[in-house]
């Protein structure tokens, strides 16, 4: 890299520093000194069940969000990138509206949807399937549910980005060579496609850890997720104690990532370079 070269990314990292370096040092700081140097607030989160409880349950949901994501996503961007070019911008257009909509009314659209006197509720009571309202909100099923449609456009936009990468002309040079379709899209199509999978994996997962809207409004009592004890401290102005929690799940969220890029790195190469 020359000196003009390296001249012209220190904007980007001087961005980098201020809009994710400085504040993260402001939290660690915060937990770290409350009032004066001390452990005592992660003393108090890995030594009580309760936190242990509902990180776990933080992770787990992520982790689950993130695969539904996919499993249905996956499936929508190759049906999209399968179809003629005049049609995939409208195709986007219909995936991409929703999010348009602040997450917020989204989630009190489901609650709308979910309730005793909601939409499904009236329509298997109408058609004869129930006799009674099944209990649908402040369920693990409404949280999960309404998660995934709300970050299912990411994953199908970043699994899109990565098949237009595609020669397609490899799946038909598989094709002349004897192989059937399913074996193509298995040894040719899957295997180039993998880094765009991992990456709106990584991305949803990332933006679940975050989320306490949903949890709070859909979920019940045993569905909360560290963000939302994160915010109940905030309220109660436990500055320190929020500060640690958030500098706890950002560690962990680190450590995953990495150790799933260390499987990617050896596993999965990008289509430009010719696949796995």
């Amino acid at each position: 890299m020359t000196l003009s070269q390296k001249w012209t990314v220190l904007p980007a990292l001087a961005l980098a520093l201020v809009m994710f370096a400085v504040p993260v040092a402001l939290v660690l700081r915060e937990a770290l000194f409350d009032p004066g140097w001390t452990l005592v607030h992660f003393e108090r989160f890995f030594g009580r069940p309760v936190f242990q409880n509902v990180f776990r349950n933080t992770l787990m949901v992520a982790g689950i969000v993130a695969t539904a994501c996919l499993l249905i996503g996956y499936p929508m961007a190759l049906y999209i990138v399968t179809r003629p070019a005049r049609w995939r911008p409208l195709l986007l257009f219909l995936v991409l509206v929703p999010m348009w909509m602040s997450i917020l009314v989204r989630t009190y659209a489901w609650m709308v949807v979910l309730g005793r006197e909601g939409v499904i509720n009236h329509a298997l009571l109408a058609l004869g399937l129930i006799e009674a309202p099944l209990q649908m909100l402040y369920t693990s099923g409404a949280v999960y549910v309404a998660m995934v449609q709300i970050l299912l456009p990411i994953m199908v936009v970043t699994c899109y980005s990565a098949m237009t990468e595609i020669d397609m002309g490899l799946i038909r040079a598989a094709r002349v060579c004897g192989a059937g379709p399913v074996r193509a899209f298995r040894q040719v199509f899957l295997p180039l496609s993998l880094e765009g999978v991992l990456t709106g994996w990584s991305v949803i997962f990332i933006l679940s850890l975050g989320f306490f809207i949903v949890p709070a409004l859909l979920g019940g009592r045993r569905d909360a997720l560290l963000g939302n004890m994160i915010v109940t401290q905030v309220a109660q102005t436990n500055w320190g104690f929020a500060a640690a929690m958030a500098i706890v799940l950002l560690a962990a969220t680190i450590v995953l990532l990495a150790l799933v890029r260390l499987l990617a790195a050896r596993f999965i190469h990008s289509p430009r370079e010719g696949g796995v």
